[in-house]
């Protein structure tokens, strides 16, 4: 038989029994493989990670039980659509016949390679990939959708703490919430179907509890005692003139009376009911003493106890007044005298909080046309009213107008709905309900013998009210510091 007959041979023997040739003869197989194992190998990096971790970034559960497995399974589909038309074509001979050697051997090699890669890639990119996802930068930036709040987030004392600390529950509920509500997430914004503006947590009803966040730092028992409150306001007047209130805040604590103590570190359990999403509005509250267990229901004024049957009860927690413990925005009133006494606004410039304020009330269609109107603003009203001051000031005022600008960027998002007032901040009573939402002096006992107090002195003592030069902040030394702050 000559080496001819042979090769026919083997030939026909290896169309017969293609074996492990089928698993090189076709491109299909090869990008089905790669796609299979580099899925496989991310999935054997990130898991392992994934073991005994309480807080977790939702996204990640995306990627991984969404992305993944998707991945996963195009490449097997791939590979087995190859392997049928690797089948075909070597049985109609339209392939070069590899004998199961040669085969053998491109198969150990691509596996080599590819394994290899993946392990490189593994050991450096998913790693780093996996620790992005965890922080707040992911989330506010990769995801537009959350910009307003990562900017606050940015911006306030928890900007340290990971998003996923605060917003995920510990334990296996919580991780699988995190999945499921990770990917809803993502099929939203690939869809571009997610609420605008978006909701907070708390009108969602995805908040988590605070005692499984605020709580593992804040405890109850903390006896916080009093604070001094120091809020700076300036007039719209030429002069810009300032004033300052001096709160001293009663906090109190579990021995201590206060609002933290009243409220729940005292041995009380509070239950309201909300006849908004928002919770802006309380026409029903119960209170018990943990300890007794003697209950008083409070009920708004002309409202019947059969009218609140049927409305949604929530038992009062720390995030119920404090709201906006991290991600805080800010009326344009506020901002600006919060800006004028940090420096970055000049309160030498006549008018500038007036002019503040009208520029920031303005309509603008979209962040770009307000980048590009708001220091135009500023500076044609120095230019035709203090053509002076602008000669003498002209980069002060354009450094008024940038800071204007960040203060519109910074609690306007025009593309997401969000303007002045969107989110209300219950911390206070001054911008929003707050804590008149109950302490307005209409909510009382069926009976009409009690009612929940509206005494101001029961949570600050004022101090000073709107004053130019409070004694007090003198007294406390103080007053300097705020002095050196307008230079």
């Amino acid at each position: 038989m000559s080496g001819r007959d042979l090769d026919g041979t083997a030939a026909k023997r290896s169309r017969d029994r293609p074996g492990i040739i089928l698993l090189t003869g076709h491109w299909l197989v090869w990008l089905g493989m790669v796609l299979a194992i580099t899925a496989i190998s991310t999935w054997l990096f990130v898991v392992p990670a994934e073991v005994g971790v309480q807080a977790e970034n939702p996204y990640k559960g995306a990627v991984l039980y969404l992305i993944l497995p998707l991945i996963l399974l195009v490449g097997l589909g791939l590979t087995g659509l190859g392997i049928l038309l690797g089948r075909r074509r070597i049985r109609q001979g339209l392939t070069g016949i590899v004998d199961r050697k040669t085969a053998l051997q491109r198969l150990i090699a691509f596996l080599v390679i590819t394994i290899g890669v993946n392990l490189v890639v593994g050991t450096q990119l998913t790693y780093r990939a996996v620790v992005y996802m965890d922080t707040p930068q992911f989330c506010g930036t990769t995801c537009h959708v959350m910009r307003p709040e990562y900017l606050g987030h940015r911006d306030s004392n928890h900007a340290s703490v990971a998003c996923a600390e605060c917003h995920i529950a510990p334990g296996a509920g919580g991780w699988f919430e995190a999945k499921m509500n990770g990917t809803r997430q993502l099929w939203q914004t690939l869809t571009n179907s997610y609420t605008r503006p978006v909701p907070s947590a708390l009108e969602s009803g995805r908040l988590v509890p605070s005692k499984e966040t605020c709580e593992r730092c804040h405890w109850a028992e903390k006896i916080v005692a009093t604070r001094l409150l120091v809020i700076p306001s300036y007039a719209a007047d030429e002069q810009n003139s300032d004033s300052y209130t001096v709160l001293m805040m009663l906090v109190g604590g579990e021995k201590m009376q206060g609002i933290h103590h009243a409220h729940f570190a005292g041995g009380f359990e509070i239950r309201y009911a909300a006849s908004d999403p928002k919770r802006q509005v309380i026409p029903w509250v119960e209170r018990r003493n943990i300890r007794t267990g003697e209950t008083q229901t409070y009920l708004a004024a002309g409202l019947r106890p059969e009218q609140a049957a049927d409305l949604p009860k929530h038992t009062m927690q720390c995030v119920d007044c404090h709201d906006r413990p991290t991600h805080a925005f800010w009326l344009p009133d506020r901002a600006l005298d919060r800006a004028l006494a940090l420096g970055e606004l000049s309160p030498r410039l006549p008018f500038i909080k007036k002019q503040g304020l009208a520029t920031l009330q303005g309509s603008y269609v979209s962040s770009a046309e307000a980048a590009e109107k708001i220091p135009v603003a500023v500076r044609k009203y120095y230019q035709q009213n203090y053509p002076e001051v602008y000669t003498r000031r002209t980069a002060e005022i354009a450094q008024a107008g940038q800071a204007i600008l960040a203060i519109y960027n910074r609690n306007v998002f025009p593309d997401l709905q969000v303007t002045w007032g969107t989110y209300s901040n219950s911390l206070g009573h001054v911008d929003f309900p707050g804590c008149f939402r109950c302490h307005d002096g209409s909510h009382a006992t069926a009976d009409g013998q009690d009612s929940i107090t509206q005494d101001c002195s029961a949570c600050h003592q004022l101090l000073a009210v709107q004053e130019a030069a409070p004694d007090i902040l003198k007294t406390l030394g103080l007053w300097d510091r705020i002095e050196a702050l307008k230079k």
